[in-house]
């Protein structure tokens, strides 16, 4: 299957979703130093996936997912704080942690099939 549009890429829909998510559950947080930091690490998913698929080459682009795979990494982390200082749920901590679980998975697997199969953007 070929990808022509990076929203055609299921790691890229649904760190979308975790992105908003993120930004909701902390709407009202006063810790803007906090906040800000764990909305542009989630914001950062997405876009490091769009950014580098749209630059046009393998080797940018497999680049690009390991920064998405890093910033999902640093959400993750983040979260576990969140939760320690109680700016969000223990249920919605749980929830977005397998969310992006889920994402860093979409991640690697789009990283082994870029590296195993050859597969070409262009």
């Amino acid at each position: 299957m070929r990808i022509y549009h990076f929203e055609e890429i299921e790691a890229w829909k649904k760190s979308q979703i975790v992105a908003i998510e993120i930004y909701k559950v902390l709407q009202l947080n006063v810790d803007y130093g906090f906040k800000n930091q764990i909305q542009r690490a989630a914001i950062s998913i997405s876009n490091n996936i769009a950014e580098g698929f749209e630059r046009g080459s393998d080797a940018d682009f497999r680049r690009f997912l390991f920064i998405a795979l890093g910033s999902s990494s640093e959400v993750k982390s983040m979260l576990y704080i969140a939760c320690q200082l109680n700016y969000i749920t223990h249920e919605q901590a749980n929830q977005l942690q397998k969310d992006l679980v889920e994402i860093s998975l979409l991640i690697k697997g789009f990283i082994r099939i870029l590296d195993k199969s050859g597969y070409r953007l262009n």
